[in-house]
This record gives structure tokens, sequence and C-alpha cells, in this order.
């Protein structure tokens, strides 16, 4: 049953016990609900109901053809949805609850919606660390698709404030757990018999799924083809044109800083890429919502979670 959509506000709810077990409620009803992860606030609907998952897709106004990821309580529920590797296995022993998402073929008794893998044979399966989001799946009782609680294609929220800015009226209830951790989405990977795919860049690095696994990490999916969230060229997007690697601002530019400079906000005074990630996404609202026409972003190191950065920035500015 989907609760019936008539004129509302959507409100936020400070974490606790009588929000998660509404939020619950909310769930179980088919309703999306926005709720923190230690990467970004996701827009969590059960993953088993085509039509609570299709009332993300409405929520954000994101297109079908791009799956969404599938958040567990525990291995044992990812194990009923997805087919686990040795590999998989491996990775999911090494980094999980965490900000890795296994891309992996979807079990035929898996009991999910077919929109969450967007006709894929394959499903998206993240355990988070975050003790919101596994709080919620648990009281729910549901695996739970969450993409990014925004807008589909622009800035990704990493604050409460930021999903009702973006989604408000469009869901009902916002969790409020305070800012996340991260900053950006989870890593994305593919593993393969004798590589892995690394298809969206976070703050799990090359280098560590390199040590975990033994395997080379190659970048890119097949021939081109969406396989998973984060792909489409232009995304994460504000409202006001981006220029990258800009050392100074024009008339009209809020300039983000990283490192020592003269900057509107800086992502790290101290250029630490870890406290860069965490406040990027905030960098961007900020920025979107100043006086200024345009957005300028200083140059990043192009190393570690600082390849992550640069691929938000660079859909940013697409």
């Amino acid at each position: 049953m989907t609760i019936a959509h008539s004129a509302f506000s959507t409100k936020i709810c400070r974490y606790g016990t009588e929000s998660l077990r509404e939020a619950a409620l909310l769930i179980r009803a088919g309703e999306p609900v926005a709720v923190p992860t230690e990467t970004v606030y996701g827009l969590a609907a059960d993953a088993t109901d085509s039509n609570a998952v299709a009332a993300i897709y409405s929520a954000k106004g994101r297109p079908s053809f791009n799956p969404l990821i599938v958040h567990v309580a525990d291995r044992a529920m990812a194990e009923g949805l997805a087919h686990f590797s040795p590999h998989a296995e491996k990775l999911a022993e090494y980094f999980w609850p965490g900000a890795l998402t296994l891309v992996l073929p979807v079990r035929e008794d898996s009991g999910l919606s077919p929109l969450v893998t967007a006709g894929l044979p394959t499903v998206a399966i993240r355990l988070p660390a975050h003790p919101a989001m596994r709080a919620l799946i648990r009281e729910s009782g549901r695996p739970l698709a969450a993409p990014s609680a925004n807008r589909s294609g622009s800035i990704s929220p990493t604050r409460a404030e930021h999903v009702l800015a973006s989604l408000n009226g469009k869901i009902r209830m916002i969790l409020d757990e305070g800012p996340t951790s991260e900053g950006v989405e989870s890593t994305i990977v593919a593993p393969e018999t004798d590589r892995i795919r690394l298809l969206r860049p976070g703050p799990v690095t090359a280098a560590m799924l390199e040590e975990a696994s033994g395997l080379p990490v190659i970048a890119g999916g097949i021939n081109a083809q969406i396989e998973a969230p984060g792909q489409m060229e232009s995304h994460y997007a504000p409202s006001k044109p981006v220029r990258l690697h800009a050392l100074k601002a024009e008339k009209n530019e809020f300039l983000i800083g990283f490192g020592l400079m003269p900057c509107n906000f800086n992502l790290s005074p101290d250029a630490d890429l870890r406290e860069a990630a965490a406040n990027l996404f905030a960098a961007l609202h900020l920025a979107d919502a100043s006086a200024a026409n345009n957005i300028a972003v200083a140059p990043v190191p192009e190393e570690g979670i600082g390849i992550a950065i640069n691929d938000r920035l660079r859909r940013a500015a697409a």
C-alpha cells in the first residue's frame, strides 16, 4: 500500500527511537524517507516494492535507466540478494560495513523490484556503517534502495537541511543525525575473476582495493553502459557554472579553496584530502546559495580520495 499523496511539507526529525519507528512505518507503507549514511544522505525506500522504488524516482526526477544501490543490515541479507564470488566475499569482509558498493549478479529469488536494477542482470549492494541507516533497515525489515536524497543530477546532500532545500514537499520525513562523515558517495566496484572494475571512485581508493584483494583495479564500465549510480556525464551539479583549477576568483565568482589561499570557503586549509571530501558538497551548496553568479574551485591533488573529489567536480562542471 502507498499512502495517498496530498499537499504536505517535509518534516525534519532528530534521529531517535520514536522518529526511527515513524520512519519504518513510512517505509513499510511504501513511502521514501531521507536518512543519513556515512557518505551522504540517502532517499530510502523498500527495495522489494516497485511502487516504493517508483516513488524514489518520482521524488528525485531520476531517469529510470539509472540503477539504485540496495542497502542491507548484514551479510546474510546481502547474500539473499546477490551471488558472491570469492573475490566479492573478500572485499566484503575487508570493507563492510563501510563506503564500498559491490555490483554483483542478482539472485533470481532476490525478491527485489526490477526497477532497482534498471533491467540489468546485476545489483549494487552496500552494507553501510552509519547506525541510523542500519537501524532503519532492521526496524523496517526490508532491504532499502537509497540514492542520494536530492533532485537528480544536483548537488548531493551531506546535511538534513540540504535534503530539505531540494526535496521539500516531495517526501514526508528526513531523519536528521547531523553532517555525514565521509562527504562523498561510496566507491562502486564490479569484482571479476582477474580484476576489479572501478565504476565510481569514493572513500575506498584503488590502492586500498588492490591491497585488500591482490587484484589490479581498472577504471570504467563496459562500452559506456550505465552500470551503477554516478556514471552520468553531468551529475552533482549546482545551478551555476563551475570553473575548475582556479587559482583566484574572477569577478562575480565564489571561490572554493584548498590549502592556504584567499577564498570564500576552504575545503581544507591544511590541504587534508579527507577533510576536503567531507566538506565538498557543503561547499558547493554554500556557493550555489551565494550572491555570486559563478563558482570557481581550486586545484585538488589527483591522489587518494582526491580522485573521487575530482570525479565529482568534473561532473559538476560538465
